[in-house]
């Protein structure tokens, strides 16, 4: 039977006329050049593709700094890294090791090439490489170079805040004729035996026991996203006034870590801070072992969806529809005052202060959480 056209479940996929024999399929290249929350989100491409096509080898290309994202996937063969410090090493170092990169690209001889963002150098690749099966998102503008770049394109929504980054994701997989089932779209992320250790070390160290504690991680790399330390001292108070203890973390930013102190400054309760004191590894094993995360739209809120931990989380500008907790217990607080939200834009009025998010109630998060924890008892 054609993998492409199996029956999985009760769904099955769609008889187009142009789904790919995936029997015929050896290699692949998956390419997610994005930020870490959203290479993660990205994750169950592999795995729906792996169980269609068991026998074929997967590959990942991502930027350096987001492998962990993937690193460990069961379903990935290799993964190859694109390092944007190269930019900053000088002009011959940066080519030598671009031609590197596309030599060890060239060198797999992909039958498949799955670009899942706009990004010009899958387009690039997707002409040099090789591949005669090259499938990506659908140009946005009239961009014929693009559009006739692939074989296969697939729609992206007209309008924003529709559908889940992880749907948009596998819409690349439906173009082909795969249909994924409901109960394998979950997120996959392995932090491995070393982080695991660690965390259990970390955790012996201040006399806490897995599902003993909240998380609580205050900061995006976008400030924009971030709610008032005063805010989330106040909420953090409350919760230890209900019996909670709080792990802090954050990631090692100077601007992350300045809101931290900023918090701390502001506490009463005791607080257990790793703030920039983890690895994205580490992160994830101790979220696998928190109760509860709390904490704004951010890559460690995604990587609580990948670990099971339950959550809440703080939308401002960006949209919840799109970016929200996956397949995990979640509640999602967000403005009831500004219709205007989500606007997409870095702060009103590009001022890096959102205030659908400022001007979100203590009370109303700490409702939130209380309602997230008495549903998990």
């Amino acid at each position: 039977m054609n993998p492409s056209t199996a029956t999985h479940g009760l769904i099955t996929a769609s008889p187009l006329a142009d789904a790919i024999d995936l029997s015929q399929v050896r290699r692949v290249l998956i390419i997610k050049l994005r930020h870490h929350g959203d290479v993660l989100l990205s994750s169950p491409v592999f795995s729906v593709l792996k169980a269609r096509a068991p026998d074929a080898e997967l590959d990942a290309l991502v930027y350096a700094d987001t492998a962990e994202m993937l690193s460990g996937h069961p379903a990935i063969a290799r993964m190859h890294l694109v390092d944007r410090a190269w930019k900053g090493a000088g002009l011959p170092a940066q080519a030598a090791a671009e031609w590197a990169l596309w030599r060890s690209l060239k060198a797999r001889r992909y039958d498949l090439i799955i670009h899942l963002t706009e990004h010009r150098r899958g387009m690039w690749l997707a002409r040099t490489l090789g591949a005669k099966l090259r499938v990506a998102p659908r140009a946005r503008g009239d961009d014929s170079l693009w559009n006739e770049t692939f074989s296969h394109l697939y729609a992206t929504p007209k309008t924003g805040n529709t559908r889940h980054t992880v749907e948009q994701s596998l819409d690349a997989l439906r173009r082909i004729g795969i249909t994924p089932d409901a109960d394998e779209r979950a997120l996959t992320l392995v932090p491995g035996s070393a982080a695991d250790a660690s965390i259990d070390t970390i955790l012996r160290e201040h006399g806490l026991a897995e599902r003993s504690f909240i998380q609580i991680h205050p900061a995006s790399r976008w400030m924009f996203k971030t709610w008032p330390a005063q805010s989330t001292a106040q909420l953090i108070d409350r919760l230890a006034a209900d019996g909670h203890r709080i792990v802090l973390t954050a990631g090692p930013g100077a601007a992350e870590l300045a809101l931290v102190a900023a918090i701390k400054a502001q506490c009463k309760a005791p607080i257990v801070d790793l703030a920039g004191r983890l690895s994205l590894k580490e992160l994830a094993a101790l979220t696998r072992r928190a109760r509860a995360f709390v904490g704004v739209d951010s890559a460690p809120m995604h990587i609580a969806s990948a670990m099971g931990t339950p959550a809440v989380a703080l939308f401002g500008p960006s949209g919840e529809i799109e970016w929200g907790p996956w397949q995990v217990a979640h509640r999602i607080v967000t403005s009831t005052r500004h219709a205007c939200r989500p606007c997409g834009n870095d702060g009103c009025g590009g001022s890096k202060i959102s205030e659908c998010l400022t001007t979100l109630p203590v009370a109303r998060v700490l409702d939130e959480v209380r309602s997230l924890l008495n549903e998990l008892t």
